[in-house]
């Protein structure tokens, strides 16, 4: 199975190729030779489930269209090694709201991959179950907290991605000890007529809770109080503390009516692409901005964010991506075998890796390709002090409101009154889910 595996890399890359844009999203990493094998479970006999006939054992499997594409040749192969159909059907936007509605409809997959901030509404909505899976070793611990919900493992994790700081090598001389010095030399390259824009932070009309919250971290802001175990806690949002009023003044400073390194004109359309031009020397984002900045041929290094001068340590989001569980899947056995003995897999993970460069969960996975990919262990490191994104159901309540504030606040509103509006409108939100 393993030279199989091996064989179908070269395929996976190809099918790739064709589908994959450079782009990438918030929500939402992105050698040497494998170092481990499938489990004992993945090359025995098939299971009592896959000796049935094919028509009986089957799975269907949901995914947006690039993970569609890697999963495909790399599921079909797991099917035939145990003569069973796997299908594997790409959802072009919107996965979460119609896995929910499928799943209540009874018409949804065995199985769904998407990020792990979702879990918790998943969960809330009795659309995925515990998956049981007594060693967990071979993964990143970040990632197997990152599909832990209340205590239990709800999903296989496959990739790990957080935000950093991205830099012109051609225009910087090495990554900003502050935030404070990154703006001072985006400053100069504007005067010098080499730049146009000190970073590229995605904000948009909109706002992001997501891309800002480094700095929000540094600020001394935050969204929820902790509990005694660090777990956010959905019964006390801080989005309006006197540490997150303190915070969203420096996000003021920094905005339209401060030195200009925040500007709503800055959006998920264009932050990249900014970056990419040599509009700026700096970029607040993740793995999937490697692939367009490669194509236009800027030379880049990998920071961790900077903090402010008198702040906290920047503390950007650590997400987690995986494959679900589904509560209502018509062959729940067969799907639990499929995620605990060919997810893990070293093969399994690197083919996802090809498909967008996140770093992989599975430690034997990241050993492979950081070989050659140097970005895997600089993302890694810039992510060190990072936060897991809240997996609560909670959390849903927040990207809308806060992310308001943040413009308005970036456009010159007062931080105070735009907090306290967003803090409200968080606090009304989660009342109403009750």
């Amino acid at each position: 199975m393993i030279k199989r595996f091996s064989a179908l890399l070269a395929l996976v890359a190809i099918v790739i190729s064709a589908c994959s844009s450079g782009g990438g999203a918030a929500t939402t990493g992105p050698t040497a030779a494998a170092t481990s094998a499938p489990s004992a479970a993945a090359t025995s006999a098939p299971s009592e489930a896959a000796s049935q006939p094919a028509a009986a054992a089957s799975l269907v499997i949901w995914a947006d269209e690039k993970r569609a594409a890697a999963i495909k040749p790399l599921a079909q192969q797991w099917a035939t090694d145990n003569g069973v159909t796997v299908t594997v059907e790409a959802i072009t936007s919107d996965i979460q709201t119609k896995f929910k509605t499928a799943s209540q409809g009874g018409t949804g997959p065995d199985i769904v991959v998407w990020a792990h901030d979702v879990i918790g509404d998943f969960v809330r909505n009795g659309a995925i179950d515990p998956i049981q899976m007594s060693d967990t070793s071979m993964f990143d611990p970040i990632a197997v907290k990152g599909m832990t919900f209340n205590g239990q493992l709800y999903g296989i994790p496959y990739s790990v991605e957080n935000i950093a700081l991205i830099r012109n090598t051609d225009l910087t001389t090495a990554c900003p000890a502050t935030m404070e010095e990154l703006v001072k030399t985006g400053q100069q390259l504007i005067t010098d007529g080499k730049a146009s824009q000190i970073m590229a932070l995605q904000v948009g009309q909109k706002g992001d809770a997501y891309h800002i919250y480094p700095l929000f971290t540094s600020g001394g802001g935050s969204y929820f109080a902790t509990t005694a175990t660090g777990d956010p806690d959905p019964k006390t949002v801080t989005v309006d503390s006197p540490e997150s009023i303190a915070a969203g003044q420096k996000l003021y400073d920094l905005g339209e009516k401060g030195v200009g390194a925040l500007k709503r004109s800055i959006d998920d359309k264009n932050s990249i692409s900014t970056f990419s031009t040599a509009k700026t020397p700096f970029l607040v984002s993740g793995p999937w901005a490697i692939a367009d900045i490669t194509k236009a041929k800027v030379n880049y290094d990998i920071c961790t964010i900077p903090p402010f001068a008198d702040g906290q340590k920047a503390s950007p989001f650590i997400g987690v991506n995986g494959f679900y569980l589904a509560s209502k899947g018509k062959n729940k056995a067969l799907a639990e075998e499929f995620l605990t003995t060919l997810v893990p897999t070293t093969e399994f993970q690197v083919g996802l890796y090809q498909a967008e460069p996140r770093r992989p969960a599975a430690t034997a996975a990241v050993d492979q390709v950081k070989a050659t990919d140097p970005n895997i262990p600089k993302f890694a490191a810039a992510g060190v002090n990072g936060t897991i994104l809240p997996a609560i159901p909670e959390m849903g309540q927040v990207w809308g409101p806060f992310g308001n504030a943040e413009a308005a606040i970036v456009g010159g509103a007062d931080p105070a009154t735009a907090l306290q509006a967003a803090a409200k409108a968080i606090r009304d939100g989660i009342a109403a889910m009750k």
